[in-house]
């Protein structure tokens, strides 16, 4: 097998298309001029294009050889809902959106290995390129699916990477088993009695009572869940009132959960309900649960994760391979797509310096150096993985 694709010549293309991604964001589910943008590349290169899985995805199916071998990578295409603020000259021309997690550069990659992949042709087998809407909030992965994503384009196995500002620039890590986390959300309401901040003895405080639930739901993970099962339950928003002198009659307390076993992931909530509910009753108040399960947890399959790994150290040598210690507690909905196929999901790090700033800053920039080491390793996946015998 030929490794170390050269794509350097293609770097002004590559370059380009990130860049006009980049000024023209869209939320998930109305990547309309994205997915436009994307199916005309990639009819220009030879692939076969179907539009409108899960209303803006798209997926590219090119075939070559005799083999019915078939793999599926994925790129995400949506942007975020966040005031851009890096002052580059192809900033976000839509206020209040913009490329803050990579995903520009996502999609700028697997379209430079489109390009690679079809002029090569080393490959027998069929090769499907998903570009994936709505990433961040809707579960665009699961839409897809349940558009018959695999029933249409049947995979052997799916691969996704991302992009990584916290790791050394052209590390690639990986991770077997759990590697994000499952995201839940909860919204406690406090049914209070309001009336004057002066007379408490005549009312029903729900502040207060709503903090006792804040403090309370600070033991679950230290003592209800087992050490070594990592989980997260994190307070974001606590709500209610309006002035010194005025006692609310109800309050709002949001939390965010993360988990990765099943089972783990059921008693957090059991425990949440518990505590909100029989907290309120002791301050002689009620509270209500509402409790959205969301991305479940990101589970890497071994034998295709050891296949990545072993092809990435011919790639890029044992010194720029990394094996992750512990998985990451942010969520992904590729989840969805290992549930129903082999498969994994690994990073690529972007970091040239100690000063990077973070996925969803308003500051991030996704690092065009990337562009053609993520297409050249898409391609090797691809050919290694359909070699010809």
């Amino acid at each position: 097998m030929t490794l170390h694709v050269n794509l350097t010549n293609s770097m002004p293309e590559l370059v380009a298309i990130r860049h006009d991604l980049h000024a023209h964001p869209e939320l998930g589910l109305e990547e309309v001029r994205t997915s436009n943008f994307v199916a005309t590349c990639l009819e220009g290169l030879g692939y076969t294009v179907t539009r409108g899985l899960a209303k803006t995805g798209l997926v590219a199916t090119l075939k070559n050889g005799t083999s019915n071998r078939s793999i599926g990578i994925r790129a995400d295409m949506d942007a975020l809902p966040i005031m851009e603020e890096t002052g580059l000259d192809y900033a976000s021309k839509t206020p209040g959106l913009m490329h803050a997690c990579g995903h520009d550069g996502h999609t700028a990659m697997l379209l430079g290995a489109a390009r690679a992949i079809a002029e090569r042709k080393n490959f027998d087998g069929t090769v499907h390129l998903i570009f994936q809407p709505a990433e961040e909030n809707f579960g665009g992965a699961k839409l897809m699916i349940d558009d018959g994503l695999f029933e249409k384009f049947p995979c052997d196995a799916v691969f996704a990477l991302h992009n990584d500002p916290g790791l050394p620039f052209g590390h690639f890590a990986f991770r077997a088993g759990p590697v994000m986390a499952a995201v839940d959300e909860c919204k406690i309401t406090v049914h209070g009695r309001g009336g004057h901040g002066a007379e408490p003895q005549d009312t029903a405080d729900p502040i207060v009572c709503g903090a006792s639930i804040v403090m309370a739901l600070q033991s679950i993970v230290s003592r209800n869940i087992h050490p070594m099962d990592p989980s997260v339950v994190t307070v974001g928003s606590f709500h209610s009132g309006s002035a010194s002198n005025i006692i609310p009659a109800r309050a709002e307390i949001v939390i965010g959960i993360r988990s990765f076993d099943p089972k783990v992931r059921d008693e957090l909530e059991r425990r949440i309900r518990l505590v909100a509910e029989n907290q309120a009753t002791s301050f002689g108040m009620t509270a209500t649960v509402d409790y959205q399960r969301s991305y479940d947890a990101t589970i890497n399959h071994k034998a295709e994760t050891d296949f990545v790994r072993d092809l990435a150290l011919r790639f890029a040598g044992a010194d720029k391979v990394i094996e992750l210690a512990r998985p990451y507690m942010g969520s992904e909905d590729f989840a969805y797509m290992l549930q129903a196929r082999p498969g994994t999901y690994f990073y690529l790090g972007s970091a040239t310096s100690a000063n990077e700033k973070p996925l969803h800053h308003p500051a991030y920039n996704f690092n065009d150096d990337l562009l053609p080491i993520g297409a050249a390793f898409w391609t090797e996946l691809a050919e290694a993985y359909l070699t010809r015998t």
